[in-house]
C-alpha cells in the first residue's frame, strides 16, 4: 500500500508548543492548526482547523502539571478520532503519573494504568514516549509502545567531554539500571546512592556505595523534580573527594526549591532534554534537544520502518 495515502500532520498541546515547533522543523512539516476555546469557568474545547480525514495525526503534548494538560491531550485525541482521522498518536516527551506505576502501600492508585486506559478509550493507535520513570509501563497500554531513550542524545555529549577516571552514579537503587547501562557502554566504574525517604519529596540520609575519590562523576537519572535527591548525592559525592560531578536527566521537572538546591550545590553542571519547558534559565543548567529523534522515529513509524537504530544503550 503506498503510504502517501495516509498524509501526515502534526499538531502541539499547549503545554508543549516549542518541542513541537523543533520536532515540525526536523520533520518537514508546518504544525497543524488547532484552536483551544476556553469557558469563564475554566473548561476548554480544543478543535483542528483543518481536515485530518485519513491522516496519520500525531499530537505532540507533555503530561505535566496541572492535569489540565493531560485532559487536553485526551480531547484532542478524541477530536481525531471524530474527525475520521486514519491514525492517532500520542507524542508524549514527558508522561506524567509515571512514578503510580504499582501499590507501594495500601488504597492507593496506580496512576499511570488509569493515564493508559485513558489515552486508549479515547482513541488512540499509537503512544511515542521517552525514559518512562518505570519500563513496565509499556505494558499497561493495549496498542504499541514506542519507548524512547535520551542516551541518543548524552551519550555523544559524554564522548565530547572526553573524561578521564569517569564513574557513573545512580542516585538511588532504583536507577541502577539505568547507570548500569551507561557504565558498561563507557566501562567505568558505578557508585550507587541508598537513600532512606521521609516523605514522598523528602529524603532523611544518604550513603554512598562505591569509590569516587579523584574521578570525574556523571549521576544519571530520568527525572529531576525537587533535585532533593540530586543535589544530596552531589554533597555526598563532593565530600568524598571526586574531581568533578555532573548530572544528566531526562525530564526537568524542577518544581518546589529545585532551582535553589541546584545552584547551591557542588553540580559542576546539569544536563536535562527538553522534554518539559525550563520555568527558568540557570547557569548550571544546559539543555539537549530530544527533538530530532522524535522527528526521525516519526518518520520510521509512518513508513513502517525498525527504530531499532535508534537505541544507542
Amino acid at each position: 500500500m503506498d503510504n502517501n495515502t495516509y498524509p501526515v500532520k502534526l499538531f502541539s498541546g499547549s503545554a508543549s508548543k516549542e518541542i513541537a515547533h523543533k520536532i515540525s522543523r526536523h520533520f518537514g512539516v508546518l504544525l497543524g492548526k488547532v484552536e483551544f476555546r476556553k469557558f469563564s469557568d475554566g473548561e476548554f474545547e480544543p478543535s483542528f482547523e483543518e481536515t485530518v480525514r485519513g491522516a496519520h495525526v500525531f499530537i505532540i503534548q507533555s503530561t505535566i502539571p496541572p492535569s489540565d494538560n493531560l485532559m487536553e491531550l485526551l480531547l484532542m485525541i478524541d477530536a481525531a478520532r471524530r474527525a475520521s482521522a486514519y491514525k492517532i498518536i500520542a507524542v508524549i516527551p514527558y508522561f506524567g503519573f509515571a512514578r503510580q506505576d504499582r501499590k507501594d502501600k495500601p488504597r492507593c492508585s496506580i496512576g499511570s494504568k488509569l493515564v493508559a486506559n485513558l489515552l486508549v478509550t479515547a482513541g488512540v493507535s499509537r503512544v511515542i514516549t521517552l525514559d518512562l520513570h518505570a519500563d513496565q509501563i509499556q505494558g499497561f497500554f493495549d496498542v504499541p509502545v514506542d519507548h524512547l531513550y535520551a542516551s541518543s542524545v548524552f551519550v555523544p555529549y559524554i564522548k565530547k567531554l572526553k573524561l578521564d577516571n569517569l564513574v557513573i552514579a545512580a542516585p538511588d537503587m532504583g536507577g541502577t539500571k539505568r547507570a548500569n547501562a551507561y557504565s558498561k557502554y563507557f566501562n567505568s566504574g558505578l557508585v550507587i546512592g541508598h537513600k532512606v525517604r521521609k516523605d514522598a519529596n523528602k529524603v532523611k540520609e544518604m550513603a554512598l556505595i562505591g569509590n569516587v575519590k579523584g574521578k570525574n562523576v556523571i549521576i544519571i537519572d530520568d527525572m529531576i523534580d525537587t533535585a532533593g535527591t540530586l543535589s544530596l548525592a552531589a554533597k555526598l559525592i563532593h565530600d568524598k573527594g571526586a574531581k568533578s560531578i555532573r548530572a544528566i536527566a531526562t525530564h526537568a521537572v524542577l518544581s518546589g526549591d529545585a532551582y535553589s538546591n541546584l545552584e547551591n550545590s557542588p553540580l559542576d553542571e546539569v544536563v536535562i532534554t527538553d522534554s518539559i519547558p525550563l520555568k527558568r534559565k540557570s547557569s548550571k543548567i544546559k539543555v539537549l534537544s530530544i527533538a530530532p529523534v522524535f522527528a526521525d522515529v516519526i518518520g520510521k513509524v509512518t513508513k513502517y520502518q525498525s527504530i531499532s537504530p535508534n537505541f544507542v544503550i
